[in-house]
């Protein structure tokens, strides 16, 4: 049976079917691997790729444009390079290395990229901001001047930390970086600061102990944990800084606080030299490429307080160095310090010694100073440091000294209980009232006929009474902030009325003592 076509009708069905017709295209620039070895692929053909640019593998897999050449591109893997063959396609994705922001990453442990990696739910790319972006300028800065307290007592008086404030914490290998970070973590709870934990090439088993102890002080309420361990290819561990600032700086850019520890520096930067020499990057001193004091300094810039133009937000960083021998004069030690705004600087022989927090009061400095402390723990401890460098001073030469006059005697006893109460447990950090009461304590001479023995008891149950039968004196301190008379009169009443309970209790446990050791 033969159809009756009309020509009218096929042109008509035509004519719908073109006015229908939509014309979905992508235009993309592909390029070809031309060698792949050590997580660095060599591309052929991505003649127009930014630097810094996302592009990806025929695997799935993601890489960065480090180096662009006339010849091919240098692009860092992230990932197994072994799903990257050589003849595989490369192709752009018109996007520069960016990661997700906002409320969604609280509470979270994320990658370099801001996947997840504790097994919760995926977080929402909605918010993207660029892992490197520029530090702001001078004219949208202002002053640190607003305390950001650590809760541990020798940082507090001696080397204070401000809000937008770059501070260093430096010291060999096991003598408590990360304890002193993870202390100022858990005491920013109450305080609105938002805090990011940047973990660079440690272990797994480093993270989830961090992991756990700020989960069990209640700390990852307001924390996120970007993490990029030894197991990670070296472009996630340089990366992983740049991503958790940017993260940061979501809250330092609407007004808020937040606050970013990169533990540590050092390992970034070995990465950093791993992915330049094999993108054939000239070597300088220590094998490091020339750019290397560049790669830290672009980092910690974006740390500031904001003007209040801006919204007044601040974004505080403490970076973390790991010394070799206590040598602060190493090439990267060296080059972090010129950045950054003081430097807490941890020693062995202290550390070994038993003072814990092992600070070296002499070689740690905060070049902010006064201002990011309150008025009360200014004044307090304004003859602290030169008490302490005294104490050590006449501490080595009285090893050699066999009669000492009284006064040298007094200064020695002095100095050796101010070393005693600058003493502190691990994640224990004080209220800054409590650190005021005992350091004034100290310095003014109420501990002078407590044996040294007996300071860390008395220390204790200062910090309960304070808790309950001298509230009021607390309350004070907090509301004026400053040691007016009332202040010192309510401080010297409390101490004098403790004293006396103390003695009293000391006197009817059999075998103590009070004498002066």
């Amino acid at each position: 049976m033969a159809i009756d076509l009309k020509p009218e009708e096929v042109s008509a069905i035509l004519k719908k079917q073109l006015a229908d017709f939509r014309l979905h295209t992508e235009i993309y620039e592909v390029g070809t691997v031309i060698s792949v070895g050590d997580g660095i692929a060599r591309v052929h053909g991505l003649s127009k790729v930014m630097a810094g640019e996302l592009v990806e593998f025929s695997g799935g897999l993601m890489g960065m444009a480090l180096n662009l050449e006339e010849e091919n591109v240098g692009i860092a893997v992230f990932g197994d390079e072994k799903m990257v063959r050589e003849g595989d396609e490369v192709k752009r994705t018109d996007t520069i290395a960016s990661v997700p922001t906002g409320e969604a990453l609280i509470g979270r442990i994320v990658d370099a990229l801001g996947n997840p990696i504790d097994g919760g739910a995926p977080i929402s790319r909605d918010e993207l901001l660029q892992i490197e972006t520029k530090a702001p300028g001078i004219i949208d800065r202002q002053d640190v001047k607003e305390p950001l307290q650590t809760g541990i007592k020798v940082i507090d008086a001696l080397t204070p930390i401000g809000r937008g404030q770059r501070e260093l914490i430096i010291g060999d290998r096991k003598t408590g970086k990360t304890s002193i970070a993870i202390d100022t973590i858990i005491n920013q709870r109450g305080e609105n600061v938002y805090c990011f934990y940047v973990a660079i090439g440690q272990k797994r088993s480093t993270v989830v102990k961090v992991h756990e102890t700020l989960k069990q002080h209640g700390a990852m309420e307001y924390t996120t944990i970007i993490a990029a361990t030894a197991s990670d290819p070296a472009p996630m561990q340089f990366l992983a800084p740049y991503s958790g600032c940017a993260m940061a700086e979501h809250y330092r850019d609407s007004g808020r606080h937040a606050l970013i520890i990169y533990d540590d520096l050092t390992k970034q930067a070995q990465a950093y030299r791993q992915l330049s020499l094999l993108l054939r990057r000239p070597p300088g001193r220590e094998a490091f490429p020339g750019d290397i004091f560049y790669l830290h300094s672009r980092l910690l810039e974006r740390a500031a307080k904001m003007s209040d133009k801006k919204g007044a937000g601040s974004l505080t960083a403490l970076p973390v160095i790991e010394t070799q021998a206590n040598d602060v004069s190493a090439y990267i030690p060296t080059n972090v310090i010129s950045i950054t705004d003081g430097q807490i600087f941890l020693e062995s022989n202290l550390f070994h010694a038993g003072q814990r927090p092992a600070i070296n009061a002499g070689l740690s400095v905060s070049r902010v100073g006064g201002d990011a402390q309150i008025k009360a723990m200014k004044k307090t401890a304004g003859s602290l440091r030169l008490d302490l460098a005294q104490y050590r001073e006449l501490a080595a030469f009285s090893q050699f000294a066999s009669d000492l006059d009284a006064a040298t005697r007094r200064q020695l006893d002095r100095g050796a209980r101010l070393m005693e109460i600058m003493k502190q447990g691990v994640n224990d950090p004080l209220d800054v009232a409590k650190q005021v009461f005992i350091i004034y304590a100290g310095v003014n001479g109420h501990l002078d006929d407590i044996s040294i023995e007996r300071v860390p008891e008395f220390q204790a149950r200062l910090n309960e009474a304070l808790d309950s039968e001298y509230i009021d004196a607390v309350r004070l301190l907090n509301k004026e902030k400053e040691l007016t008379e009332e202040v010192k009169n309510a401080i010297d009443e409390a101490l004098v009325s403790f004293k006396q309970n103390f003695a009293k209790e000391t006197e009817e446990t059999p075998g103590s003592s009070t004498a002066s050791s």
